[in-house]
């Protein structure tokens, strides 16, 4: 037991290997220019690869989840990994096939299976391996998804795309993410059945760790408890979401700053929204988890209802903190929430039927961007991000004041 206490840390580290290459998939922008002028494609052609591997992410989720549970994560983790060569490499081969529909094939629809059940494998094993510090593990676990974009993005667009092209740039990150994953896939794996970490007595004694019961998938979506924790996470999300497409353009028309400036405050958020993770992790074991909702809410409505008096790059650049901190508290919460509430049996599925959640919560930045043309205004928008918080707010006080969740 000794032993498997202290490797019990590889687990989190395969998940977050796991993430990290799940997160090079969003990485997308940068692709988005290059293909404008290559194919002559429109912005629109040009984004729809990664609209559509954004909702097949989020809804394959559901099956790769069951998978997980049945399977284990080490299997279904190996088959994430193949078939995320398999759509790398088949995108690779959209010089022979210029057209948008081939990368949604390919690239939306394979890769968002992939990362379905790459990401599926994460949460529940952690989660198993860390009764005693539940919400920081799994948070750290899945802290690089966000971190991918930082860290990749340059890579991307400084070097890979203009020395291999888009094609093979395709390929590169193909070989790439089939060597790490399937490195992940060997390293992950379930505790052996009534496991407990050394010196460790159940966690059922602390209120904010404690398993209220292990539930089935059809007895979650027949729980209240669930209608409440869906609209939360989709809510303050989708908020989120409709918000962070427009600060490169509210920068920009409205500070009046460059677009290097503008892209900073992205920068920003990305960070935080990645290295915040273990954070919100950490306060959600020692404070609860819908405690510390609660508080992001407040701040994050406030800061939206507010948003039309940012002036200077300085406000913008802070603001972008507490935001990021804000998606680091909505993501990293959710499994949490769902061991809770719910269980470790059945973990996979049942988030998956939470995290179906970020499907429609992907809608945001489309909404946010047709909400500006069609009033020409920044603030209807925000508003209505804070609108959608607020809402989130009160659900997460009705969770705790009905159900008692911490």
């Amino acid at each position: 037991r000794g032993v498997k206490h202290r490797m019990r840390w590889s687990i989190p580290f395969a998940g977050f290997l796991l993430a990290l290459m799940g997160g090079v998939s969003f990485a997308w922008g940068v692709f988005v220019p290059p293909m404008m002028d290559s194919f002559n494609w429109t912005t629109t052609e040009a984004i729809l690869p990664f609209s559509i591997l954004m909702v097949i992410f989020a809804l394959s989720m559901i099956p790769a989840g069951k998978l997980q549970d049945r399977m284990g994560p080490r299997k279904v983790s190996l088959f994430g990994a193949i078939l995320f060569f398999a759509a790398y490499s088949l995108a690779s081969l959209v010089h022979r096939f210029p057209y948008s529909w081939w990368l949604v094939l390919t690239y939306g629809v394979l890769g968002g299976i992939a990362c379905g059940l790459t990401y599926a494998c994460i949460a529940p094993p952690v989660r198993k391996w860390f009764p005693d510090k539940p919400s920081f593990a799994v948070s750290v676990g899945i802290m690089s998804f966000g971190l991918a974009a930082v860290v990749l993005a340059p890579l991307k667009a400084d070097y890979l795309i203009p020395v291999y092209g888009i094609g093979g740039t395709f390929f590169v990150l193909g070989i790439m993410i089939l060597a790490v994953c399937l490195f992940a896939a060997w390293l992950i794996k379930n505790p052996p059945s009534g496991w407990q970490p050394s010196g460790w007595k159940s966690a059922r004694g602390t209120r904010t760790t404690a398993i209220r019961w292990e539930a089935t998938p059809k007895e979650v979506l027949k729980s209240s408890v669930f209608w409440i924790i869906w609209p939360i996470f989709m809510l303050a999300h989708a908020g989120g979401l409709m918000c962070i497409g427009l600060i490169p353009s509210y920068g920009e028309l409205v500070l009046e700053i460059a677009p290097q400036e503008a892209a900073i405050a992205i920068s920003i958020f990305t960070a935080v929204n990645s290295f915040g993770r273990p954070l919100a992790g950490f306060l959600a074991d020692k404070l609860g988890a819908i405690w510390v909702m609660i508080a992001t809410y407040i701040v994050q409505a406030a800061i939206f209802f507010s948003f039309h008096a940012l002036h200077t790059p300085q406000a913008l650049y802070s603001v972008m903190i507490l935001l990021g901190w804000g998606f680091a508290v909505t993501v990293s919460m959710l499994p949490t929430v769902v061991s809770i509430c719910f269980g470790t049996r059945n973990m996979g599925i049942n988030s998956g039927l939470v995290f179906s959640a970020f499907a429609v919560s992907a809608l945001g930045p489309m909404a946010g961007a047709r909400i500006f043309d069609i009033t020409g205004s920044f603030t209807p928008a925000f508003i209505s991000a804070g609108v959608m918080t607020g809402i989130s707010l009160s659900l997460c006080i009705l969770l705790k004041k009905k159900h008692g969740l911490l």
